[in-house]
Protein backbone atom coordinates (compact mmCIF):
# COMPACT_ATOMS: atom_id res chain seq x y z
CA UNK A 1 0.00 0.00 0.00
CA UNK A 2 2.93 2.38 1.22
CA UNK A 3 4.95 1.76 -2.31
CA UNK A 4 1.58 2.60 -4.16
CA UNK A 5 1.04 5.67 -2.50
CA UNK A 6 4.69 6.58 -3.19
CA UNK A 7 4.44 5.68 -6.86
CA UNK A 8 1.55 8.10 -7.25
CA UNK A 9 3.13 10.46 -5.27
CA UNK A 10 6.06 10.67 -7.26
CA UNK A 11 4.42 10.24 -10.58
CA UNK A 12 2.68 13.11 -9.49
CA UNK A 13 5.52 15.54 -8.81
CA UNK A 14 7.36 14.40 -11.75
CA UNK A 15 3.98 15.15 -14.46
CA UNK A 16 4.13 18.29 -12.38
CA UNK A 17 6.57 20.09 -14.25
CA UNK A 18 4.28 19.99 -17.18
CA UNK A 19 3.00 23.50 -15.35
CA UNK A 20 5.62 25.36 -15.83
CA UNK A 21 4.31 25.27 -20.17
CA UNK A 22 2.56 28.08 -19.92
CA UNK A 23 5.23 29.97 -18.63
CA UNK A 24 7.19 29.19 -21.54
CA UNK A 25 4.23 29.73 -24.16
CA UNK A 26 3.74 33.42 -22.30
CA UNK A 27 7.13 34.23 -22.99
CA UNK A 28 6.91 33.24 -26.58
CA UNK A 29 3.91 35.60 -27.00
CA UNK A 30 6.11 38.14 -25.05
CA UNK A 31 8.63 37.38 -28.28
CA UNK A 32 6.06 38.60 -30.54
CA UNK A 33 4.85 41.38 -28.53
CA UNK A 34 9.11 42.89 -28.74
CA UNK A 35 8.82 42.18 -32.90
CA UNK A 36 6.03 44.21 -33.06
CA UNK A 37 7.83 47.02 -31.25
CA UNK A 38 10.51 46.41 -33.25
CA UNK A 39 8.95 46.66 -36.20
CA UNK A 40 6.77 50.23 -35.14
CA UNK A 41 10.63 51.47 -34.13
CA UNK A 42 11.74 50.50 -37.43
CA UNK A 43 9.21 52.01 -39.36
CA UNK A 44 9.21 55.26 -37.21
CA UNK A 45 12.88 55.58 -38.08
CA UNK A 46 12.01 55.46 -41.62
CA UNK A 47 9.98 58.46 -41.46
CA UNK A 48 12.27 60.89 -40.07
CA UNK A 49 15.94 59.19 -40.59
CA UNK A 50 16.91 61.53 -43.66
CA UNK A 51 16.19 64.85 -41.70
CA UNK A 52 17.84 63.12 -38.04
CA UNK A 53 21.19 63.65 -37.19
CA UNK A 54 23.22 60.61 -36.94
CA UNK A 55 23.62 60.45 -33.24
CA UNK A 56 19.33 60.01 -33.18
CA UNK A 57 20.10 57.19 -35.66
CA UNK A 58 22.91 55.57 -33.90
CA UNK A 59 20.87 55.68 -30.49
CA UNK A 60 17.57 54.32 -32.14
CA UNK A 61 19.64 51.14 -33.53
CA UNK A 62 20.50 50.92 -30.44
CA UNK A 63 17.31 50.46 -29.32
CA UNK A 64 16.73 47.77 -32.26
CA UNK A 65 19.66 46.30 -31.14
CA UNK A 66 18.32 45.95 -27.53
CA UNK A 67 14.85 44.38 -28.13
CA UNK A 68 16.44 41.83 -30.14
CA UNK A 69 19.25 40.86 -27.40
CA UNK A 70 16.09 40.59 -25.11
CA UNK A 71 14.08 38.15 -27.63
CA UNK A 72 16.91 36.53 -28.22
CA UNK A 73 17.40 36.31 -24.36
CA UNK A 74 13.73 34.82 -24.45
CA UNK A 75 14.33 32.31 -26.66
CA UNK A 76 17.05 30.90 -25.14
CA UNK A 77 15.01 30.74 -21.46
CA UNK A 78 12.12 29.23 -23.55
CA UNK A 79 14.16 26.66 -25.35
CA UNK A 80 16.92 26.01 -22.26
CA UNK A 81 14.55 26.13 -19.55
CA UNK A 82 11.64 23.42 -21.47
CA UNK A 83 14.45 21.23 -22.18
CA UNK A 84 15.96 21.30 -18.49
CA UNK A 85 12.86 21.23 -16.78
CA UNK A 86 10.06 19.70 -18.63
CA UNK A 87 10.76 17.74 -21.54
CA UNK A 88 13.18 17.35 -25.02
CA UNK A 89 12.15 19.01 -27.43
CA UNK A 90 11.70 16.90 -30.73
CA UNK A 91 13.07 18.92 -33.75
CA UNK A 92 12.67 15.64 -36.10
CA UNK A 93 15.25 15.66 -38.87
CA UNK A 94 15.58 19.69 -39.25
CA UNK A 95 19.11 21.00 -39.87
CA UNK A 96 17.99 24.60 -38.15
CA UNK A 97 18.45 23.17 -34.49
CA UNK A 98 20.69 25.73 -32.55
CA UNK A 99 23.80 23.94 -31.79
CA UNK A 100 23.55 24.98 -28.29
CA UNK A 101 20.28 23.04 -28.08
CA UNK A 102 19.96 20.11 -25.39
CA UNK A 103 23.90 21.26 -24.35
CA UNK A 104 22.94 24.09 -22.12
CA UNK A 105 22.27 22.95 -18.08
CA UNK A 106 21.01 25.53 -15.68
CA UNK A 107 23.86 26.88 -14.91
CA UNK A 108 25.27 27.86 -18.30
CA UNK A 109 21.34 29.38 -18.74
CA UNK A 110 22.82 31.26 -15.45
CA UNK A 111 25.09 32.32 -17.37
CA UNK A 112 23.63 33.09 -20.80
CA UNK A 113 21.21 35.18 -19.01
CA UNK A 114 23.65 37.32 -17.14
CA UNK A 115 25.80 37.96 -19.90
CA UNK A 116 22.52 39.14 -21.79
CA UNK A 117 21.55 41.41 -19.00
CA UNK A 118 25.40 42.97 -19.09
CA UNK A 119 24.96 43.33 -23.21
CA UNK A 120 21.98 45.10 -22.60
CA UNK A 121 22.41 47.44 -20.02
CA UNK A 122 25.86 48.40 -21.55
CA UNK A 123 23.50 49.16 -24.63
CA UNK A 124 21.24 51.49 -22.19
CA UNK A 125 24.39 52.99 -20.98
CA UNK A 126 25.90 54.14 -24.11
CA UNK A 127 22.67 55.52 -25.26
CA UNK A 128 22.76 57.53 -21.93
CA UNK A 129 26.39 58.50 -22.89
CA UNK A 130 25.20 59.16 -26.55
CA UNK A 131 22.93 62.12 -25.52
CA UNK A 132 24.99 63.74 -22.45
CA UNK A 133 24.63 67.53 -23.63
CA UNK A 134 27.42 70.30 -22.44
CA UNK A 135 24.59 71.54 -20.18
CA UNK A 136 23.27 68.63 -18.11
CA UNK A 137 21.58 69.27 -15.09
CA UNK A 138 22.57 67.74 -11.90
CA UNK A 139 19.86 65.26 -11.77
CA UNK A 140 20.61 64.03 -14.88
CA UNK A 141 24.22 63.58 -13.80
CA UNK A 142 22.67 61.87 -11.10
CA UNK A 143 21.35 59.22 -13.26
CA UNK A 144 24.19 58.93 -15.06
CA UNK A 145 25.57 57.87 -12.08
CA UNK A 146 23.38 55.11 -11.25
CA UNK A 147 23.23 54.04 -14.60
CA UNK A 148 26.92 53.28 -14.23
CA UNK A 149 26.26 51.95 -10.78
CA UNK A 150 24.35 49.65 -11.78
CA UNK A 151 25.82 48.27 -14.80
CA UNK A 152 29.00 47.77 -12.53
CA UNK A 153 26.51 45.14 -10.25
CA UNK A 154 25.59 43.87 -13.37
CA UNK A 155 29.02 42.87 -14.47
CA UNK A 156 30.32 41.98 -10.93
CA UNK A 157 27.15 39.44 -10.66
CA UNK A 158 28.16 37.62 -13.73
CA UNK A 159 31.91 37.80 -12.55
CA UNK A 160 30.86 36.31 -9.64
CA UNK A 161 28.15 33.89 -10.93
CA UNK A 162 31.01 32.42 -13.42
CA UNK A 163 33.78 32.19 -10.50
CA UNK A 164 31.20 30.27 -8.59
CA UNK A 165 30.61 28.07 -11.68
CA UNK A 166 34.32 26.94 -11.93
CA UNK A 167 34.65 26.63 -8.37
CA UNK A 168 31.63 24.26 -8.42
CA UNK A 169 32.64 22.57 -11.39
CA UNK A 170 36.60 21.95 -10.28
CA UNK A 171 35.26 20.46 -7.06
CA UNK A 172 35.47 16.67 -6.72
CA UNK A 173 32.29 14.92 -7.22
CA UNK A 174 31.57 12.97 -3.85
Amino acid sequence: MIKKIEFYLEKTIFNSRWILTPFYLGLVLGIFLLFIKFVQKLVGMMTYVLDAPVSDVIVDILVLIDISLVASLLLIIIFSGYEIFVSKIDTGTSDDRPSWMGKVDFSGLKLKVIGAIVAISAIDLLKSFMDISSKMSDLDADKLMWKVIIHMAFVLSGLLFAFMDKIVGDTKKH
